[in-house]
């Protein structure tokens, strides 16, 4: 038992330090970009578009700018793989509330770049990740019905 915690108590260093490293890299005010969008009640991203360079590190702040109650309007920001089917993907995870709305399927989580969690009203989150290769990443909102509209495309540029 001893030799177990102690195994542990070494993991939990090791990885601590490890993700120390790692948001230190992926802090927010070191970002190279920063992109802020709103969404709102009308069921719309204040921007369907952005641009950023391979490689940048990009720290995107998603605000809920509307008045309506979470469990009614709630929005989050999913990026997803060049290519991925993102009626597909919405579909998938309606019903999965206490997940964010994101589909339990693996094929489909892997399709994730990186996602903010579904805010409420007057709520913000700030997602910080690296730009990966060059290409049209799509972005959605997955509260049930939304994705219809709210879409857009990160495009990532060759350095």
């Amino acid at each position: 038992m001893k030799k177990f915690i102690l195994t542990l108590a070494a993991t939990a260093l090791a990885t601590g330090s490890l993700l120390a490293d790692h948001h230190e890299k992926l802090d927010a005010a070191k970002a190279d970009i920063k992109i802020v969008i709103s969404g709102n009640d009308t069921m719309k991203y204040d921007k369907e578009s952005f641009e950023v360079t391979a490689g940048q590190i990009v720290a995107l702040t998603l605000k809920n700018t509307g008045m309506l109650p979470v469990i009614a309007m709630g929005h989050n920001l999913v990026i997803l793989k060049p290519g991925a089917d993102i009626v597909k993907f919405a579909m998938a995870g309606i019903a999965n509330k206490p997940g964010g709305h994101l589909p339990k399927e693996e094929t489909l989580t892997k399709q994730i770049i990186i996602s903010t969690k579904v805010l409420g009203p007057k709520e913000e989150e700030t997602i910080v990740f690296k730009a990966g290769e060059a290409g049209e990443y799509p972005y959605l909102c997955t509260f049930p019905g939304h994705f219809g509209v709210m879409k857009g495309v990160m495009t990532v540029k060759k350095k």
